[in-house]
């Protein structure tokens, strides 16, 4: 089914992320959409978190409140969902508890629970499984109007396998540790089963709508650089190399991608090697080495201002967008960085606050040209 939308009044990260180089960086946060914003709470009532995913009403009214609060100011919209909509596709619970998170009520507990081979064995229709999320792609993208591109998104194989073996998030990361150790190679067989689903699931996402993609490793700090070579690696490059022909064999063309390995600071360089238009950093980063470690390669940066600051004074703000538009040489360079947070945005910050952060790097890029 082919889609018309208008097309893009502000197509800045678009042309950012393919390594133009733009007349000022591109801005948006993750989880610029969510809890933080009084109106998410009153649009999202008594559903619980996963039914808001699943109604692609609620999910696109979600997704704009952001756009539409900070008018001007972002530069795209990430749809309202969550990266463990591919352990649900493949047959798994999970709950999202209050105050808690992401609950596995039945986690996978080794390669003899028969959990382990059913799931092996389960062909997964992610485009039934997950239509719910192509449909809030494309309505969101018919409410955009062109105003701002959308990206949609997935968790990376390596992070989602942690949350389906542990339970949930984690401390100790005991589980998954038991497994990567004692068994490997069924960790990697079940690694590279999520890796194909998402290759399919963000070629889906692009088929609706989606005008960029990012992947999300949030537990990729948890490995060891070895570990990383083994267990993340691999299956990140693996759907960077095979996203692209995938979308070619649906008549789609190429779309940006973008990588976050969150707290795999040793893996930029290899990062930069995997395949992806942008890496994403998180705030363990200083700006101005990994612009070293980037080199002449033709990676864009995303990032990564430490979320915590929107706790702090204005003058705290003010100081780390200085900090980065220095760091990320953009006076020199005008181009290769996109500006976003080191991570999703926390509770309870005020959301003039994170407005305020906007307006700074607004300014202070102004000021810089």
């Amino acid at each position: 089914m082919e889609h018309s939308f208008e097309p893009l009044k502000n197509d800045l990260i678009v042309r950012a992320a393919w390594g133009q180089a733009v007349e000022r960086p591109p801005i948006w946060v993750m989880r610029q959409a969510g809890r933080y914003l009084p109106e998410y709470h009153q649009a999202k009532g008594t559903r619980d978190f996963f039914e808001c995913c699943r109604d692609p009403e609620v999910s696109s009214t979600l997704t704009l409140q952001p756009i539409e609060r900070f008018a001007g100011l972002i530069d795209a919209a990430i749809i309202f969902s969550d990266i463990l909509v591919i352990p649900q596709a493949m047959g798994m619970l999970v709950e999202m508890v209050d105050k808690k998170g992401p609950h596995f009520p039945n986690p996978l507990k080794s390669p003899s629970d028969p959990q382990y081979a059913e799931l092996m064995q389960r062909h997964v229709d992610v485009s039934t499984e997950l239509d719910y999320v192509y449909r809030a792609i494309t309505l969101t993208r018919k409410k955009l109007q062109g105003r701002v591109p959308l990206i949609g998104f997935c968790g990376a194989p390596w992070t989602l396998f942690c949350y389906m073996v542990e339970g949930g998030g984690s401390k100790l990361f005991k589980e998954v540790k038991t497994w990567i150790y004692k068994y490997p190679d069924e960790a990697k067989a079940l690694l590279q089963k999520i890796a194909e689903l998402c290759v399919d699931y963000l070629a889906l996402q692009v088929k609706a709508g989606a005008q960029l993609i990012q992947v999300f490793d949030s537990w990729a700090g948890e490995l060891s650089p070895a570990s990383f070579k083994q267990f993340s690696q691999p299956y990140l490059e693996y759907i960077a190399k095979h996203l692209p022909p995938k979308l070619k064999e649906l008549g789609l063309d190429p779309v940006p991608m973008i990588v976050f390995p969150k707290g795999a600071w040793y893996a930029l360089d290899a990062a930069c090697d995997m395949g992806y238009n942008v890496v994403g950093l998180d705030w363990l980063h200083a700006p101005a080495d990994a612009v070293k470690t980037v080199g002449d390669r033709p990676i864009v940066i995303q990032g990564n201002a430490d979320p915590g600051v929107l706790y702090g004074s204005h003058a705290s703000i003010t100081q780390v967008v200085k900090e980065m538009v220095e760091g990320f040489g953009w006076v020199t360079r005008k181009k290769g960085w996109i500006v976003n947070l080191g991570h999703g945005i926390t509770p309870f910050v005020n959301p003039d606050d994170l407005r305020f952060f906007f307006e700074e790097v607004h300014r202070l890029t102004k000021e810089a040209q």
